[in-house]
């Protein structure tokens, strides 16, 4: 069924209880929505379980539930976030994606032409990233009762042998290294949620990072840890990375890369850019001797290119994590504390 066959309400209407019962509706809303976007091999299978092969080596799952408001921002949507988040949390283990599942939690009266946008924008994000949506749930809740639409993504990958990434490896010694500029997501977030207008547009850095990660991999095989910093942002994943390894880490102000446009508008909002979400950036920390050819090969790929040095990990049984200022002192870079921006991923 093409989107042409789809009756009138089904294409220019709203979501309703009907979706979510079991009937026809709902086998038109899938059948016309879903699947004619998302369709592949393993999703023509017809099963509510997906079949496939699986090559060599360990597994790797994650899932991930997404609500974030707007459901549209500059540079991307919930649709294109819950497949980048999802593959990124399989990447962070090392690992290379095969296939994706995703829930939907619709809410009735939510825009057919809304979904279906979000929808198409999931199935390019899929296809770019060379990852599949192979099966899927949709339900459908009283008005009220949601927020317009949830969506839970699952994923499956398979972790080369050698390869041993954890966020409880990092040793005193090693070295932090971020993949580009930080804040960039959060931002983009709250200038549209607050109709927030700065004078260049600030897009959010939604991606899949596992082709990144591949290449840092097949250079250094032996890296230590690999984070996203979405939640809590840098200054987070931070603190949850020396804790988990029971060390200390030492930052370098001026050598965290911020995009101007992104420190003026955390100045003008009395927002710290250490915790403002990202969601297409990583922290990698590698061995010391490793740091110069990693730094290399992120910044030859496309998502790395202002891939940077900006610490050092150090032995401390207080697991700090300490930023030393452009100014020449130190401060704490603790834990977030409360939610700085809220539904932000």
């Amino acid at each position: 069924m093409s989107g042409a066959d789809l009756p009138p309400k089904y294409r220019t209407g709203n979501v309703d209880m009907t979706h979510g019962g079991g009937g026809r509706a709902m086998a038109e809303l899938i059948e016309g929505l879903f699947h004619r976007h998302l369709k592949n091999p393993i999703l023509d299978q017809g099963h509510d379980a997906a079949v496939f092969d699986v090559p060599p080596g360990r597994l790797v799952m994650s899932t991930d539930a997404h609500v974030i408001s707007p459901l549209f921002f500059p540079g991307g949507d919930i649709g294109s976030l819950s497949v980048h988040g999802t593959l990124n949390d399989i990447a962070m283990a090392g690992g290379r994606p095969l296939s994706l599942t995703a829930g939907f939690i619709l809410e009735e009266g939510f825009p057919l032409a809304d979904l279906e946008r979000i929808v198409i924008s999931m199935a390019r994000a899929a296809r770019e990233a060379g990852v599949p949506v192979v099966s899927g749930d949709t339900k459908v809740v009283e008005k009220g009762k949601g927020d317009g639409v949830f969506i839970t993504t699952a994923g499956v990958g398979v972790l080369p042998d050698g390869v041993s990434i954890s966020p409880s490896a990092a040793r005193p010694g090693q070295a932090v290294l971020v993949s580009g500029s930080i804040g960039d997501h959060g931002v983009a977030i709250l200038s549209k949620r607050e109709n927030l207008e700065f004078e260049t547009e600030i897009l959010s850095d939604s991606a899949a990072l596992h082709g990144l990660v591949a290449e840092m991999i097949a250079a250094v095989p032996g890296i230590a840890v690999l984070r996203d910093p979405t939640r809590g942002g840098l200054a987070t994943a931070l603190n949850e990375i020396a804790h988990a390894s029971g060390v200390g880490v030492v930052l370098e102000e001026d050598d965290i890369p911020v995009a101007p446009d992104v420190d003026a508008a955390c100045e003008l909002l009395g927002l710290d850019p250490l915790y403002v979400a990202n969601e297409g950036k990583l922290i990698c920390i590698c061995e010391a001797a490793d740091s110069d050819l990693l730094l290399k090969v992120m910044r030859a790929h496309p998502l790395g290119a202002r891939a940077a040095r900006i610490g050092a990990v150090v032995d401390d049984a207080d697991h700090m994590v300490v930023m030393r200022t452009g100014f020449g002192g130190s401060r704490v870079v603790d834990w977030l504390s409360g939610e700085q921006l809220p539904r932000i991923c």
